[in-house]
């Protein structure tokens, strides 16, 4: 089973930029679909962008559609998020999922309990 370790989570002001980072071992990206999730304090956790192993195609919320931008370095076996115009309800704890089995749907939904791999999670702030 992969494992999976985020960062570059911090404190951003609004308008901000941050890229997290999902680093893997264990397993090779390229057979994964990776999704990132995101879990605000009082709130459900909630899938935010989500991209195939097969085609490379995508999933995003709509809260964050034109922002924020998934990417994956296979050569590095690591899967990015980057998240531009940053808002304060875009603060959370993201983390980053992965599965063999799974295909993200353009559409949606994409649901957590599908993923068998999870990373610890990165908190990401933003305030002025």
């Amino acid at each position: 089973q992969v494992q999976l370790v985020e960062s570059g989570g911090g404190l951003v002001q609004p308008g901000g930029s941050l890229r997290l980072s999902c680093a893997a071992s264990g397993s090779t990206l390229d057979y994964h679909a990776i999704a990132w999730f995101r879990q605000a304090p009082g709130k459900e956790r909630e899938a935010v962008t989500c991209i195939n192993r097969s085609d490379g195609s995508t999933y995003y919320a709509d809260s964050v559609k034109g922002r924020f931008t998934i990417s994956r370095d296979n050569a590095k076996n690591t899967v990015y998020l980057q998240m531009n115009t940053l808002k304060p309800e875009d603060a959370a704890v993201y983390y980053c999922a992965a599965d063999t089995m799974y295909y993200c749907e353009p559409a949606g939904p994409i649901r957590d309990a599908d993923f068998g791999s999870w990373g610890q999670g990165t908190q990401v702030t933003v305030s002025s």
